[in-house]
């Protein structure tokens, strides 16, 4: 029967057996090394102070800028084209302006001088009606080019395509189609 010591009588004694035994079992091991001492200096460095209120005040400046639809900012826009016939209701003119109609031709009349635009618009308009297209893109341009006098083309575009009953309703484009440089034309089925 073995005794038990009690650990007051300081540390066990280890006998030679015990080491060759140990040593013997050891024998054919290679030591690991150590990666994190390598990849880990002994320190690290101490963080600075950040003000995380303006921080988070930027981050949300930032969020919101970018989440801001920018077809909304530009219907604040004065330079917005927009008309509707009487019959035509507010639920048609918002999927108008948002794009929803599918576009089923488009014009360009940049590089036109007025006569020529006006021209091309009005036989554009008319064949269209008349294949059954309903809704088509004119892009006029916003007339960063005509200097004081303002948008040439496109302020004769809003005139035009007012007169003409072909025409039910217009609205200036969303910015992916042009912006304020395009209307999207909502036009009468031929009969």
């Amino acid at each position: 029967m073995s005794k038990k010591k009690d650990c007051r009588d300081g540390p066990p004694k280890i006998t030679r057996d015990e080491i060759d035994l140990f040593r013997n079992t050891l024998n054919n091991t290679k030591p690991i090394k150590s990666q994190k001492s390598q990849k880990n200096p002994p320190f690290r460095k101490k963080l600075t102070a950040k003000a995380s209120f303006t921080k988070k005040d930027n981050q949300n400046v930032l969020t919101e800028s970018l989440n801001v639809d920018i077809d909304l900012q530009e219907e604040n826009n004065s330079d917005i084209l927009r008309f509707h016939r009487s019959n035509i209701t507010p639920k048609i003119m918002k999927k108008l302006s948002r794009g929803t109609f599918s576009v089923q031709s488009e014009l360009d009349l940049h590089g036109m001088t007025s006569n020529e635009a006006s021209l091309v618009l009005k036989l554009f308009i008319s064949e269209s009606v008349q294949d059954g297209l309903t809704c088509v893109r004119v892009i006029h341009g916003k007339g960063l080019g005509s200097g004081p006098r303002g948008p040439v083309i496109k302020q004769q575009v809003n005139r035009l395509l007012r007169r003409w009953d072909q025409v039910l309703a217009f609205i200036s484009a969303r910015q992916v189609d042009g912006g304020t440089g395009a209307v999207y034309v909502l036009l009468k089925k031929s009969q």
